[in-house]
């Protein structure tokens, strides 16, 4: 059975500069996504969305988990990662926001504002992606 997990948490929180992040945990067959938090929970939701349908989208055509974090941690352009033609998820990235636009204006969330608020976002946090890192691990049972 597949699971999709979503948690709204602090943006320094997040593994790197990102306010959406997505992990399969293959071992329980569950997609995690981790959202930063907005103080609007239908912002929250668009995002999630967005991260749902491009971590599917990714999985479906071979793009590993890897493959986004090593590009989106290293990217160095203007506007998000996966926007680059050049980046190895730009089809899904870019199917995942058309569904979000569609997700933002069914919510009535006014997209330049949301755009702002995510913009406005500033990480704090220690940049860590390699091979190794931040793998979701098995979880064993007491």
């Amino acid at each position: 059975m597949f699971k999709v997990s979503i948690e709204t948490i602090p943006h320094n929180n997040q593994r790197y500069e990102t306010c959406g992040d997505w992990q399969f945990d293959h071992i329980h067959n569950r997609l995690i996504i981790k959202v930063s938090d907005l103080g609007d929970w239908k912002m929250e939701a668009c995002l999630a969305f967005h991260e749902m349908i491009e971590a599917i989208r990714c999985e479906s055509d071979g793009i590993t988990e890897h493959q986004v974090d090593v590009w989106d941690s290293n990217f160095k352009g203007d506007g998000e990662p996966g926007d680059d033609p050049k980046a190895p998820y730009h089809k899904e990235h870019v199917e995942a926001t058309r569904c979000e636009r569609v997700m933002a204006r069914q919510l009535g969330v006014d997209w330049e504002k949301y755009e702002k608020k995510l913009n406005s976002l500033v990480y704090k946090g220690v940049l860590n992606v390699d091979e190794t890192a931040n793998r979701i691990k098995p979880q064993t049972n007491p």
